[in-house]
């Protein structure tokens, strides 16, 4: 029988697993909570990506569109979320219907008949994964799961990790990317808008807002400097992405976002007007706040599966020093596959934006070269699966060396080399990387 490969989540990453699986002979069961594809990317349709469609396209979707006279966009052109829904999700989930169930949201996954403890038959037992839907409570069972369900529909809180007095249920607080020159435009125009955050996501959002007529922005920076905001510039290999933080250094210098540097939201006021408290004291008076502080994995699935995760930042521990934002500002992480992202369970793998766990700056390429991992090591094909396949953009914007590799880093490295020497030179010499090369400190640069 052919093996099935359960994923979790119908995105660019959760789809890209499936078009692997099918060309390694195996089936895909691609599991998803919304009632259409590219779920969350419909919620951020509006945001311009500042990856250009080069780095948005999995090669092996790739060649399964190729089939049906799909049209490739220009690969240096910037598309939208609704762009990428639009001229390529769309038309790869419809090539992988036969394998959608829509309109099932992932509950629980588990060994079927093994409990969490047991050992004996584990292995060799297959995953029962429970999903909630208009049909009711339904089971499905696979020889192995890829998780790939994001972290759009779980952002962080204003808070120190939690929820400030003040912030729950509030009507004037909104999260993540809001579709400020669109959906939202009423809301926002011409009132007080302060933004909380200092990543893409805040970033975005700031800009948009200063393009509103009469609108007055105020950046609650909880960083001590905005520079990391800002970003690489010229430097940056993605121009847009480095465009970003030019233009808003630009708004910052002549007045049109003002900044409060080091505001740690400590409570929320809410009367004729909202105000954002500091723990210094501060006093922030806006009409709306956005809270774009980044987000977090939802690990309530898992709580049936052996899954080894990082104590600070929930991603697999052989990754967390290679994406530590307390080591990092690079934004650019080396390309890494099942290897780096195994768990204690077997044929069990956490990929796309959830393998960060709190980590940001995640690329779709990089969820791209996860995915091609893992399905050539679950069709046994651990060559192919140690593999680097991916030259990835430097930002520019590197404080210098990260932290030394931990042991199981150093000795992850040293096996993929022992196995995969000749491989990764011809793989490099395509890409025109340089060959795998074992790392004295586990940098964050490509």
């Amino acid at each position: 029988m052919k093996r099935t490969v359960a994923i979790f989540g119908a995105g660019p990453v959760g789809l890209a697993a499936a078009a692997h699986v099918l060309e390694r002979g195996m089936v895909p069961l691609i599991l998803e909570q919304g009632d259409a594809i590219g779920h969350a990317v419909r919620a951020w349709g509006h945001v311009p990506m500042f990856s250009n469609w080069r780095y948005n396209i999995d090669r092996a979707a790739l060649r399964r569109l190729e089939g049906t006279g799909w049209q490739e966009p220009d690969p240096e052109s910037h598309p939208t979320g609704a762009d990428l829904l639009r001229d390529y999700l769309d038309p790869l989930g419809r090539s992988l219907e036969p394998w959608l169930r829509l309109g099932r949201r992932v509950v629980a996954v588990s060994r079927d008949g093994i409990d969490k403890v047991k050992d004996q038959g584990r292995e060799t037992s297959r995953f029962l994964i429970e999903t909630e839907g208009a049909a009711g409570p339904e089971w499905h069972r696979a020889d192995a799961v890829i998780d790939a369900t994001g972290t759009w529909f779980q952002p962080n809180p204003g808070g120190a990790g939690r929820p400030v007095p003040g912030e729950t249920g509030n009507a004037r607080i909104t999260y993540g990317m809001p579709d400020v020159a669109g959906r939202d435009r009423a809301r926002f125009e011409g009132k007080r808008v302060a933004v909380l955050g200092g990543g893409h996501s805040a970033v975005g959002t700031l800009i948009a807002l200063s393009n509103l007529p009469g609108t007055q922005v105020t950046w609650l920076c909880r960083a001590q400097t905005s520079a990391r905001a800002v970003g690489g510039g010229a430097a940056d290999q993605l121009a847009a992405r480095g465009a970003l933080g030019t233009d808003l250094g630009r708004l910052v210098d002549v007045g049109r976002i003002k900044v409060e540097n080091g505001f740690r939201l400590t409570s929320v006021e809410t009367g004729a007007s909202l105000t954002a408290l500091a723990t210094d004291g501060r006093r922030v008076v806006a009409d709306e706040l956005v809270i774009a502080t980044g987000f977090r994995p939802d690990l309530s699935i898992l709580r049936e599966v052996r899954v080894a995760l990082d104590p600070a930042l929930e991603c697999p521990p052989v990754l967390a020093p290679l994406i530590d934002p307390n080591q990092h500002s690079c934004g650019t992480v080396r390309p890494h596959g099942a290897m780096e992202l195994a768990h204690p369970e077997r044929d069990f793998y956490i990929a796309g934006m959830k393998s960060y766990g709190r980590a940001p700056t995640f690329l779709l390429a990089t969820g791209y070269e996860q995915v091609r991992s893992i399905v050539a090591a679950l069709a046994g094909d651990h060559v192919a699966a140690a593999r680097v396949e991916l030259c990835l953009p430097e930002t520019g914007v590197c404080n210098g060396p990260g932290p030394l590799a931990s042991e199981p880093v150093q000795a992850a490295w040293a096996n993929r080399l022992a196995n995969t020497e000749a491989d990764t030179e011809r793989e490099a010499a395509a890409c025109g990387c340089a060959t795998i090369a074992e790392p004295a400190r586990a940098e964050a640069c490509c």
